[in-house]
Parts: structure tokens; sequence; C-alpha cells
């Protein structure tokens, strides 16, 4: 420490490299998780997840796919959810996987390693989607890239706003499409279509995804948000274990020959008829009433 005279007292003075370093601001902490993927469930029974990183462009971050697959699966779980939302805030969906938040490697790459970052990153977060017991809807607000595309993909139904963007991007990068993207894009679209999307990485614009099947309705983007709460809330009136079997039905048709998926059609029926919804379905019928379904 330096000792100075001033006006003949004594000042003790900090070394000037010291102050520097006092002087530099310190890096911001980042935001809590619960702050990055927004949660609520409504009266209505719908589960409403959003990703909150606008000024990312909402490419998500090892938190916040963590998150995301937690509530998806607390949403398999709690009775009183019964249906789904899937959006984001600002101008994107996701652009993507931001991979400057995951756990630093401690040590130099090895074979296999990249294997098991996908296997239990991009894939679990989309399997999450695949394989949440409630119907999941996507209202894609902006540009979807990458492994939000996927995401959106993933998702039972797709609503889009009308400015909203789909991008494969990973050619651009590269890279080869992961998060499911050379499984979900086939079956949507067919190989041709899906090789087309992957092979170029052109931009596809909302009304173009509507053409081809990948999004079940555009709107304007004020709009959205109504027509996303409109879908979500007939889905959460209805009969919600026959939703979620047939989602089951559905999504696992694509691989199976003629004879299992029969199989599999009568055991759902038959596991359905044993719930209160199912009953209450035939006995409105011959009652000649609307039927009232509590989701069990």
């Amino acid at each position: 420490m330096n000792r100075d005279t001033e006006g003949g007292t004594a000042v003790n003075r900090e070394p000037e490299s010291l102050t520097a370093v006092n002087r530099e601001p310190k890096a911001p902490a980042p935001a809590p998780v619960e702050s990055t993927v927004l949660h609520r469930t409504t009266t209505a029974g719908v589960s409403w997840i959003t990703l909150n990183r606008p000024e990312a462009m909402n490419a998500v971050t090892w938190e916040q796919r963590e998150r995301v697959i937690a509530l998806l699966a607390d949403a398999s779980a709690d009775p009183a959810v019964r249906a789904v939302v899937l959006t984001a805030t600002g101008r994107g969906f996701c652009a993507g996987a931001d991979l400057r938040g995951a756990p630093a490697q401690p040590r130099e790459r090895l074979p296999g390693d990249v294997a098991r970052t996908i296997r239990l990153g991009a894939q679990r977060l989309i399997a999450a989607v695949l394989d949440c017991e409630k119907p999941v809807i996507a209202a894609v607000n902006g540009t979807a890239a990458g492994i939000g595309a996927h995401l959106a993909f993933a998702c039972d139904l797709v609503l889009a706003a009308d400015t909203a963007k789909f991008i494969e991007v990973f050619v651009r990068r590269g890279l080869v499409p992961d998060g499911g993207g050379a499984y979900l894009l086939p079956r949507l679209i067919g190989p041709q279509r899906a090789k087309e999307l992957m092979f170029f990485g052109d931009a596809l614009t909302a009304a173009d995804a509507e053409r081809i099947g990948l999004v079940n309705r555009t709107a304007p983007a004020a709009e959205l948000g109504a027509l996303a709460a409109e879908w979500a809330g007939r889905l959460a009136c209805g009969p919600t274990r026959a939703i979620a079997l047939t989602k089951q039905l559905v999504n696992d048709s694509l691989t199976s020959d003629r004879a299992t998926a029969f199989a599999a059609e009568a055991a759902a029926q038959e596991i359905n008829m044993t719930t209160r919804d199912a009953n209450e379905g035939v006995a409105s019928f011959v009652e000649r009433r609307t039927p009232e379904y509590r989701g069990h």
C-alpha cells in the first residue's frame, strides 16, 4: 500500500492496479430457470410452458431443457392437467440449442461423448413431448430453427403465427440433424420433402409449412395466443385418457405392422372402457345430452 502526503496529512492509497480491478463490473448472475421457462396452469386444466429468453431468440439452454422435460413429466402425472401449450416470448419460438450453459467437460472429448450428449440432451427433450400423456400444442410465435423446429414438430398439434419460420439449420453449420429430425420429418411430410428441407436448410414460411402438413393452422401473430387457448380449452374438456391412448396409437402406427396396430387398438379400447369418461360418453349418447368429461 502506498503512503502519500496531502496537506501534511498522511493518506493511504490502494495500488492503481487493485483499484482498477475493483472498478470492473461484475458479470450478471444467470437468470433463474423459473424466469426463463415460465409456467402456469389455468383453472381449466391447461399447462402453459413458455420459453422466455427473447434476447437470445429463445435458444434453449441446458437448464431450460431440463425444466421443460420436468414440466412435461409433471403434466403427465397430474390429473388436474388435461392439455399442454408450449410457446415462447418475443420474435423467436426457439433458435436451437444454446450450449454455453452446459456443464463443463471434465476432460478431453473422447469417442462416444457426442452421441451420449445427444441421447441425454436433445433426444430426451423431443421424447418428453412425444411421450407426454396429455396432448401438447405448439404455439409457434416466431422463428423455430434446429432443435427448436423439432420441438414444434414433436407436438401433437402445431399452430403458428403467420410470421413464423421453420429452418433445418444443421446443414448450414456442416452438421447432421439431431433432436429426432430425421425421425420426425419423414413421418410428417415424406422422405423427399424432408430431404429437401434438410439438404438445403432454406427457411420455410408458416404458410408453406401449413401447406405441406407441418402446421395445423396459421393465424396473425396477435391472435395466436387466443387460438392456442381455444384449442387447448377444447382438449381440456375432452376425455383425457381416451386422447392419451389415441396419441399413443397414432405415434406408434408408423412403426407397427397391421396386426400389431390392430392388437394395440383393441387393447387401448379395452383399457379405455374402464374409465369414467368412456361410460359418461356412452350414457350421454343414450340420454341425448352433452357429455361432461372429467379426465379419468
